[in-house]
């Protein structure tokens, strides 16, 4: 959440540099926007609220350029949007932009305020500014710095700018991402790597507790005590293209489509279909210990918790083992029973998201195994955990997420086989899983060349207010996120159930008014969805049914049909999902919102 960006170079080009980084954050919040940079007279700042379009108008009026300077698109946390509220922050020679949360600003505000210091917002980040500035009455900038982060609660990435030192940024990062982007005779600071790449593909990620001080010339990372830190350089793995719409209306409608292509990038030389079994490099270091696993813990939040709910019935299925799936935001805070043989799977697109970081750190002191499967190259949780799976899906830049969970899904299902083959899963059943796993990305593309009879199907139900989203076994989770997708994108309510759940309560509210999108390929419990299909439709409600080549029985029962082509059962999810996505992006698009960018929601969950 925020997104932040800093830049010092030698050539007067801050404000194009933060003005396109910003716009390339703007996914992780867009609530205000502001700019501050330096023109080696004095520090010029503008913010405005709203979209970083808005903050570029006032910018632009300027006619300034820069060789240092520092910006922030937001994500309300403490005070409502508004100019007053939006980064940078300032006080006196100190300006600050903030990703993160100050636990304790209430306490530091009060106690700054007997001292004189005047507050002219609703934010915590403010906080720190002031204190900055009061410790840089009597020590130097860095120094200052340093103090007043000794007195922070919380999570924060920060990038700092001093009116009189117009040669120097200076960062920090405790508990939210930051990465140091170096190029030609420029450094470039952001929270995502998405604002570096289109300027260098050299980076360096900054550890918690750490301090990065950057001048035109050279960087150096320190820690709290002030002693250097030796830090590596790595090479970002994918290209500016990747982060842009290449023609489509949106990003989420482009992201949509890009999954036949990151789904086969998620299986890239991983699949050994002769012996059955599967190659995961990122999992070598820890073989030994999987091989004793006796219990497994997926912790995850939203639409990666619901990627978690189909593992949970893909891993006990094949591999035999025990496993559960914890809201990450929970699991801390009760009282989790772990041990040497429980291995605990994060679950996360961006590999930051900080009730998912909490509770691997909690896990790990507690000696479980603790595994990532993460997008992002070089995060947090990549970091942090024993092990782990890169998803390889590619930036996600649309908020709701789509190739990264469909990515997910075949991380599971490879490490499900895996951990199969280590077990009691055949070599036959494993060919099989295989074979038809690399079959996917094909039937995906299938399934997409029908976006037309899917649009005109959203058109129809765009009108209604609420909906129920069912489903079984498998497809249970699918339903779950097909209802999370209509809610993010189209702010409709929508509810998801078990099929075998409906008749116990909900079916109360069945009405013309009230349809259910059903999940109802043909599987092992096909029989029993269409049960529940007949009682929807006794009750007058409507329904449009997602089902499989040859499921001939449902399409008398259902108002609408969607067919997917066939698969095994555990591998229905991947098909499942795909027309539920481009189903809620053309609702959305249909009640004229827009998707990329859905109101209260940012994309990375950087705070609790």
């Amino acid at each position: 959440m925020c997104g932040i960006v800093g830049y010092i170079g030698k050539k007067h080009r801050a404000q194009s540099v933060l003005l396109d980084g910003l716009r390339r954050l703007e996914y992780r919040g867009y609530d205000s926007a502001g700019i501050a940079f330096h023109d080696e007279k004095k520090v010029i700042s503008c913010r405005a609220q709203g979209k970083v379009a808005k903050l570029e108008q006032k910018v632009l009026k300027t006619e300034k350029e820069g060789v240092v300077g520092i910006a922030h698109t937001r994500w309300a946390t403490h005070g409502k949007p508004s100019v007053r509220n939006a980064h940078p922050h300032r006080a006196g020679k100190i300006h600050l932009v903030h990703n993160g949360i100050i636990e304790n600003y209430s306490l530091l505000k009060k106690e700054l305020e007997k001292k004189g210091h005047v507050f002219t917002s609703d934010t915590d980040t403010e906080v720190i500014a002031h204190l900055i500035e009061q410790e840089n009455k009597k020590y130097d900038f860095e120094h200052a710095v340093i103090r007043a982060a000794a007195k922070l609660q919380g999570a924060y990435g920060i990038v700092v700018m001093h009116a009189d030192e117009p040669q120097k940024l200076i960062a920090l990062r405790e508990s939210s991402p930051l990465v140091l982007g170096i190029g030609k005779e420029a450094f470039i600071l952001a929270s995502d790597a998405s604002a570096i790449v289109s300027y260098t593909k050299r980076v360096v990620y900054i550890d918690d507790g750490e301090m990065v001080v950057l001048t035109p010339h050279e960087y150096h990372v320190e820690n709290m005590e002030r002693i250097k830190q030796n830090k590596s350089e790595e090479i970002l793995q994918w290209d500016e293209k990747q982060a842009q719409k290449e023609g489509y209306a949106h990003f989420m409608l482009k992201e949509i489509h890009d999954q036949p292509h990151s789904i086969a990038d998620a299986m890239r030389g991983r699949i050994d279909v002769a012996h059955g079994t599967v190659k995961l490099g990122g999992l070598a270091s820890v073989s030994d210990r999987l091989r004793d696993i006796k219990r497994v813990i997926f912790v995850s939040c939203g639409t990666s918790y619901n990627a978690g709910l189909v593992g949970e019935y893909m891993f006990e299925e094949f591999s035999g083992i025990p496993t559960e799936v914890e809201y990450a935001s929970e699991f801390r805070y009760r009282t989790p029973i772990v041990d040497e043989n429980t291995a605990v799977i994060a679950i996360s697109q961006s590999g930051e998201t900080a009730d998912t970081l909490a509770a691997v750190r909690e896990a790990k002191s507690q000696g479980a195994l603790t595994l990532g499967i993460v997008n992002a190259v070089g995060s947090t949780i990549a970091r942090e955990t024993d092990a782990g799976i890169y998803n390889h899906a590619g930036p996600e830049i649309g908020v709701a997420s789509t190739k990264a969970f469909t990515s997910q899904l075949v991380i599971l299902a490879l490490f499900a086989v895996l951990l199969g083959r280590q077990r009691s899963l055949s070599l036959v059943r494993g060919k099989e899983i295989l074979a038809e796993l690399a079959k996917i990305p094909k039937q995906v593309e299938a399934i997409l060349t029908q976006e037309k009879a899917i649009k005109k199907l959203a058109k129809k139900y765009a009108k209604y207010e609420n909906f129920f989203y069912l489903g079984r076994k498998y497809n249970y989770p699918i339903a779950i996120e097909g209802a999370l997708k209509i809610k993010e994108i189209s702010y409709v309510h929508a509810e998801s159930y078990p099929m075998g759940e409906l008749k116990h309560g909900p079916i109360a509210l069945i009405d013309k008014q009230f349809p259910s999108v059903v999940l109802a390929p043909k599987d092992s419990v096909y029989d029993k969805t269409l049960s529940g299909i007949e009682e929807i439709k006794a009750r007058s409600g409507k329904v449009l049914v997602v089902t499989t080549e040859g499921a001939k029985e449902v399409k008398r029962h259902a108002d609408d049909v969607i067919i997917l082509p066939q698969t095994i059962e555990m591998l229905t999810p991947l098909l499942a999902v795909i027309p539920l996505q481009v189903f809620s992006y053309y609702v959305g698009v249909s009640r004229g919102l827009d998707v990329d960018q859905p109101r209260n929601l940012a994309k990375s969950v950087t705070v609790e």
